[in-house]
């Protein structure tokens, strides 16, 4: 891991991250919303150059093909979980894609159109996922970052925060940080809706950038102290090192441990209320194997997709596993967040290259 609460030397400044704009595309104009929404949001997160012209391309392509092909279908546009860039995400509830290779493919259309589509983003992006299953649907994730922080797009991580609908504010948030001891990752939901459960939750993810290495109940215990003079949390943070996953929480906030079959464990926070009535915090230790996936969410999204998923969700990468469980269990009445970060693979080692002796001439 790299040092810092930024993620390293070099690292970008923690910035609060704005929720998510959700952009559903339920008619062709949806389209034109979803391009000029990625550009501003490019803008916004510093991209330079002809970046933000090329987020809307790619938002616009995406958004195109779910309204020519799908149904029940959003794009999801924010900054990276962790770093620097913008993240765009597709997902429907369409018929699928049954030759993926030949849609990634210039040219290729099934509408009599261009065909420019999938090929096009997939130069564009810094990075490209895409998992479709016929008859159930496609997620896709573009991102794009600075030519000097493309290994911001690649980590393995997910957060998607929307707020209820028909609300300005957002009363959730999420944060993510790189240090010595793991990667971090924190989820609050500050009680009720609106403007004081926003500051709420404001307030704790700034104490959060302060010290994201501290231990565990410390994280919380300074969220209790900053969190005093407002409406109050449900916090729950967890750290991801090497094999285990240590995780503490209060309140409404839950965390899963995902294999590639099954749900491995289930945890919810500790009774009480983070800035009024927070119990001693504890940490409960997991084991998470390499290529377990860890989930963090408030009560925003649905409890109950952990308790048969199918191993289409389970195995997803993180950024579209969030995308899909706020697409597929969000409450809409509730501001919802997620987070979802995996353990990697162990590296395989390397063959040492045979040695070559040179035989001595004799003296």
């Amino acid at each position: 891991m790299t040092p810092g609460p930024g993620g390293g030397p070099g690292a970008a400044r923690p910035v609060l991250a704005e929720p998510t704009r959700a952009v559903p595309i339920d008619h062709f104009s949806a389209v034109h919303l979803a391009a000029a929404t990625a550009r501003t949001l490019a803008r916004r997160c510093g991209l330079p150059g002809a970046l933000p012209d090329r987020a809307a391309v790619v938002a616009s392509e995406l958004a195109s093909n779910i309204a020519k092909h799908a149904s029940g279908g959003s794009l999801y546009l924010q900054r990276l979980p962790h770093g620097e860039g913008l993240e765009i995400i597709a997902a429907d509830r369409g018929p699928g894609m049954r030759e993926l290779e030949r849609c990634l493919t210039d040219g290729y259309t099934t509408t009599n159109t261009l065909g420019a589509g999938l090929g096009a983003i997939r130069r564009i992006a810094t990075t490209l996922t895409i998992r479709t299953r016929a008859g159930t649907g496609t997620l896709v994730c573009a991102r794009l970052a600075p030519p000097h922080r493309t290994t911001d797009a690649e980590r393995p991580v997910g957060s998607l925060c929307l707020p209820a609908e028909g609300e300005r504010h957002c009363g959730d948030a999420a944060a993510v940080a790189l240090t010595d001891r793991g990667l971090t990752a924190l989820a609050v939901d500050g009680l009720g809706h609106g403007a004081q459960a926003e500051e709420a939750a404001r307030a704790a993810v700034r104490c959060f950038h302060r010290m994201p290495d501290a231990d565990l109940p410390d994280l919380l215990a300074a969220a209790h102290r900053a969190l005093r003079h407002s409406r109050g949390a449900a916090i729950g943070v967890l750290r991801l090192r090497d094999d285990t996953l240590d995780y503490c929480g209060v309140g409404n906030v839950r965390v899963a441990l995902l294999s590639a079959d099954d749900v491995a464990h289930r945890l919810s926070g500790q009774p009480g209320v983070v800035g009024w009535n927070m119990p001693p915090p504890r940490v409960r230790r997991l084991v998470a194997p390499a290529g377990t996936t860890a989930v963090l969410h408030t009560d925003g999204v649905d409890q109950r997709w952990s308790r048969d998923p199918e191993p289409f969700l389970l195995r997803l990468p993180p950024p579209l596993l969030a995308a899909a469980l706020v697409h597929g269990f969000r409450r809409g009445r509730d501001d919802a967040t997620v987070v979802t970060v995996k353990t990697p693979q162990p590296t395989a080692p390397q063959p040492r290259p045979p040695r070559i002796e040179t035989p001595q001439r004799p003296r």
